[in-house]
């Protein structure tokens, strides 16, 4: 048997040079490359090898653990888990701080290759700098939080372990099925221990990642519960964009006179001009498909987890006989809501089913309402589009706000930009291909009802997890998989102050992307959810310490988030009037390096909820009596809603 003597961390860059997945009969390398932030726990080791031979991976260097993992995470969604980035941190904080990316990554069954550098296997030097001692069992470190958040898990205490782990990994990271987060936590000193390896670890490995088939059983079963309904409706999840079954899903829909919502994560599978297409569903859908959905008999769910977003709280589908059909490679997501099932992949499971279907000429029961739906929600986008701000006269969109912050936001920031008439702007100022971004606060709700994806594949959406700070780094891992594209990260401030760091990765590897920031000066949707349910504003709006008060209630802080990011060498506008932003949109298409928009915008002036509840831990007791009436209204919601 041939052997090749290397460490440890030269054997996983050489094992990581040589895989592959086939999809379609298209193969392509798997690992794009790793982001790593050097440190004692990695870089004797795992930086060694990689400087020694690098080999077809590419290196970027991170800024921040968890912003460099969540660029990870948005490349393999961007290219809808075909291939992956790897990820390397030192031991302690810089692991600790990719936990949060592991369970973005994971919750939204996302492959990423994370290699936390661990402490000594030996123990000899413990304890070694970072390190956090369990007196009462010496085998737990930092990396140990990974458990929870990771798809498959293991820690290399020998060389010889490094391959079952990695060909495990490898096994995960491309099964549609369960893929996620996978960590291979690497003690320090293993790192850089030799080995014989033999030879044929190092050969190339094609993944061939398979398109499951439905099976006939399954099919029947959804043909005899389809052809009994006369109001189906088709949530289209983000398993319809990795499938690559859009033009099915289309024909599909076309077919059978059959509609269609779009989850976060399946929004623009399908460009939103489209005749059957709704638009967005659930807590955050828009009033078409909301209508629709509440009168249908049957939901068919295409790759979909059915969050509480999406089936809002189980409350959304109120028809008394409706059932459910799911279509999901998971076997697990697919048995959610006691559904009919077909395990099997979206492509293949749609095209079977339209044969079936066919075969007993099926069409569904709409008439009109299709059409009327979309024409309702459009003259309802065209108003949000239009909403100004007049101090005397007006109404904020969320039931049970107070206005007062409105004028002295006004006045502070010289502003009266209102969040849905600049959303409506830069849909129609940026270019048709251009991609889009955005990860948490009010922006995901706005931008689900009322965005218009006019190709496909241009709305990335994180709300599997809807980590703040996912936007800007995940901006630079969408370039990195699509860097002929224009990037756009729809930002809040709160999710910008949380973690911008990758922005000067950007400027670092010349890779343009583009921050619209929202400054409301306020984390705006948590401040509306604890307004609609009764409780006034306390600590979610950005303000002064009052000496009067002892509060959080002083005067606005006012930042001037262009200036900061000037100084890392960023093209950056300040926005206060639609005039500024559609000048600022077109004069940042010209720039080369990444740019940031720092739009004031009005609190306050988002989209409301369209005929959809979200269940919320509401206090039971309360001295105030809009918390009382909110409970109620809590109480009475959830007698109508699915029990599981």
């Amino acid at each position: 048997m041939k052997t090749v003597r290397l460490t440890t961390a030269q054997a996983l860059i050489k094992f990581l040079n040589q895989q592959y997945v086939e999809f379609d009969g298209k193969v392509e390398k798997f690992v794009k490359g790793i982001f790593a932030i050097l440190g004692h726990g990695n870089v004797l080791g795992l930086g060694q090898a990689l400087e020694e031979d690098l080999g077809d991976l590419e290196f970027y260097q991170g800024r921040n653990e968890q912003g460099m993992a969540q660029a990870a995470v948005a490349f393999a969604k961007q290219k809808h888990r075909k291939q992956i980035m790897a990820c390397t941190s030192s031991v302690g904080p810089g692991a600790a701080n990719m936990v949060t990316a592991a369970a973005t990554a994971s919750a939204n069954n996302i492959p990423v290759l994370l290699l936390p550098g661990d402490t000594f296997a030996t123990r000899q030097p413990d304890p070694v700098l970072q390190q956090v001692e369990h007196y009462h069992d010496l085998s737990i470190t930092t990396n140990d939080a990974f458990r929870a958040v990771s798809k498959y898990w293991d820690r290399i205490h020998r060389p010889e372990q490094l391959m079952t782990a990695m060909i495990h990994a490898m096994r995960v990271l491309t099964d549609p099925a369960d893929t996620g987060a996978v960590t291979i936590a690497l003690p320090q000193d293993v790192q850089g221990e030799v080995y014989e390896y033999p030879e044929y670890f190092f050969k190339k490995r094609i993944h061939r990642i398979e398109r499951r088939i439905p099976t006939a059983a399954d099919l029947k079963d959804a043909v005899e519960l389809i052809k009994s309904k006369k109001k189906p409706i088709i949530i289209c999840g983000g398993g319809v964009r990795y499938s690559e079954a859009a033009d099915t899903l289309k024909r599909f829909a076309e077919t059978f006179n059959i509609p269609y919502g779009e989850t976060q994560a399946g929004k623009s599978a399908v460009e939103s001009s489209h005749a059957y297409n709704l638009g967005g569903i659930g807590i955050t859908g828009n009033l078409a498909a909301n209508v629709i959905a509440k009168e249908a008999d049957v939901v068919i769910g295409i790759g979909t987890r059915y969050s509480d977003f999406t089936t809002s709280s189980k409350l959304l589908f109120q028809h008394p006989e409706v059932d459910f059909l799911t279509i999901n490679v998971s076997e697990y997501h697919a048995s959610k809501l006691d559904a009919v099932k077909i395990v099997a992949d979206a492509k293949l499971a749609l095209e079977a089913l339209q044969r079936e279907l066919e075969k007993i000429q099926y069409v569904s029961g709409y008439t009109h309402e299709i059409e009327d739906a979309k024409v309702a929600w459009k003259a309802e986008l065209n108003r949000l589009h239009n909403i100004r701000y007049i101090e005397q006269e007006f109404t904020p969109e969320i039931a049970g706000q107070l206005d007062e912050v409105l004028p002295e936001f006004a006045a502070t920031y010289q502003s009266c930009l209102t969040q849905t008439e600049v959303i409506g702007l830069v849909n129609q100022q940026i270019a048709e291909d251009a991609i889009i971004i955005g990860a948490a606060g009010s922006l995901p709700g706005d931008l689900q009802r009322m965005w218009e994806s006019r190709r496909p594949n241009t709305y990335h959406m994180e709300y599997g997890y809807s980590c703040m700070g996912y936007e800007i780094s995940g901006a630079f891992g969408i370039k990195l998989a699509e860097p002929d594209k224009e990037v756009y990260a729809m930002v809040g401030d709160g999710s910008y102050l949380m973690l911008h760091s990758e922005l000067v990765t950007s400027i670092q590897e010349g890779k343009k992307i583009n921050v619209l920031l929202f400054d409301n000066a306020a984390n705006g949707c948590i401040n509306n959810l604890q307004m609609e349910n009764g409780i006034s504003s306390f600590g979610t709006e950005f303000r002064y310490r009052n000496p009067e008060t002892g509060r959080l209630d002083g005067g606005l802080l006012k930042i001037d988030f262009a200036q900061c990011a000037a100084g890392y060498g960023v093209k950056t506008y300040k926005v206060t009037t639609l005039e500024e932003l559609r000048t600022a949109i077109e004069d940042a298409k010209t720039q080369t390096v990444s740019t940031l928009i720092d739009i004031k915008v009005l609190p306050k002036t988002m989209t409301n909820g369209y005929e959809s509840w979200w269940h919320v831990g509401i206090a039971g007791t309360s001295k105030s009596a809009s918390v009382h009436e909110a409970y109620l209204s809590k109480e009475t919601n959830l007698k109508k809603a699915r029990k599981y």
